[in-house]
């Protein structure tokens, strides 16, 4: 009968342990599974961990990215990523999740389309997903649900929320769509908050807009938007930190397949749908230059309809803007819409140096009912500063 136990304890024990062996080993499959394509130069999947890429290879973005809560991707300086054509070819940072993009002036960390010659919208671009607030009903923690993915949902509570840190990144043809009301940016920051660096950025080429704000606090220093289908500098749903040096351009040539392409756009709530809502976007611009490089002369193809619209509920505080070149615009500033006017308070202060088309009869400026200022000086401001992009090896 004892030998009988005996027996019986050792089975037991050998299956508990294939048991815990079998578990164990699923879950380091898992987790190879991932890091062997990173191995082999291949961004795809789920991360659950840290990993930092090896700035020697060149990795291709094969499909979705996700950067999981508690998870950090580390990309060094010099490391470039070719993404394969598609709307679900993006990174995604999770809420929780942080990306450390550590680039120098020297050694940029370069993403690009796998096919550079298709031009914008050929892969997804960057998303990510913060804690920070974002408008909405009083009384709630408001949320939202990223636009590339409904499965996925950021804001919060938590203003000086912290994704990581980008530095010294060039982010060239993304903007790839599945609809007309669902569509990536170059870089796409859903309540992200003051706790997160991003400064010394270069996007080339994106559809729909260059970058763009879903709430939150974070706030981008010296940002280069080169030929955004949209608008180049956008933000909404109650985003509130200040954005320094910026300077947007549409090279000679260039044709924009949207209607309404700005040079900013900013909305209190999401789409103007929410008039009510607490906590809508309040926020600073400082130093920014368009620069129209259009035909002198002639009317071009493309007409940018508002270089600043302000709307539905935004206050904005802008400072020192200029908008130069020999393109055409429809308004310098506009602060009235349809579904709301800009906010009491705000306050633009833009110059214009345009030359050939259109004249200064045809700046147009316009004032909402709340009596939104808009201050156009025609002379005297002078801009960003091209020489802060001297890094990016773009010509001005």
């Amino acid at each position: 009968m004892k030998k009988l136990f005996f027996n019986l304890f050792v089975v037991s024990m050998a299956i508990l342990s294939f048991n815990l062996v079998s578990c164990k080993g699923e879950e380091e499959t898992k987790k190879d599974s991932i890091d062997l394509l990173i191995e082999q130069g291949v961004l795809r999947g789920e991360l659950n961990h840290e990993v930092t890429l090896n700035a020697s290879v060149t990795y291709s973005l094969a499909g979705t990215f996700i950067v999981k809560d508690g998870a950090t991707l580390n990309i060094p300086a010099g490391t470039k990523i070719k993404a394969t054509q598609g709307f679900n070819s993006y990174i995604l940072v999770l809420q929780g999740g942080k990306l450390n993009v550590s680039g120098t002036a020297a050694k940029p960390v370069i993403m690009t389309a796998e096919d550079e010659s298709y031009g914008s919208g050929f892969w997804g671009g960057i998303v990510i997903n913060g804690k920070a607030k974002i408008s909405g009903a009083s009384g709630i923690t408001a949320t939202g649900t990223c636009e590339m993915n409904t499965e996925y949902s950021y804001g919060g509570n938590n203003d000086a929320d912290n994704s990581g840190t980008i530095t010294y990144l060039i982010v060239k043809y993304a903007g790839a769509r599945s609809s007309a009301e669902v569509e990536h940016n170059g870089i796409t920051l859903d309540a992200v908050g003051s706790g997160t660096k991003i400064e010394n950025i270069y996007i080339l080429e994106s559809a729909d807009d260059g970058i763009e704000f879903f709430g939150g606090s974070v706030n981008v220093k010296n940002i280069l938007v080169v030929n955004s289908d949209d608008d180049m500098f956008d933000n909404t749903q109650g985003y509130t930190g200040t954005l320094e040096n910026c300077y947007g351009i549409w090279e000679q040539g260039y044709t924009s397949s949207e209607a309404d392409p700005r040079g900013v756009e900013s909305d209190g709530n999401l789409d103007g749908k929410t008039p009510s809502d607490i906590n809508q976007t309040v926020w600073t611009l400082n130093n920014m230059t368009i620069d129209l490089k259009l035909a002198k002369g002639i009317t071009p193809d493309v007409i940018m309809q508002d270089v600043i619209k302000i709307r539905r509920g935004a206050k904005a505080t802008i400072t020192n803007a200029l908008v130069k070149g020999t393109g055409a615009i429809q308004d310098l500033a506009d602060c009235t819409d349809s579904k709301g006017d800009a906010a009491a308070g705000t306050s633009i202060n833009i110059s214009a140096s345009l030359t050939g088309y259109p004249t200064v009869d045809l700046l147009i400026t316009k004032k909402g009912v709340n009596n939104a200022l808009i201050n156009p000086t025609l002379s005297g401001n002078t801009g960003c500063s091209s020489s802060i992009f001297s890094w990016t090896g773009y010509s001005f």
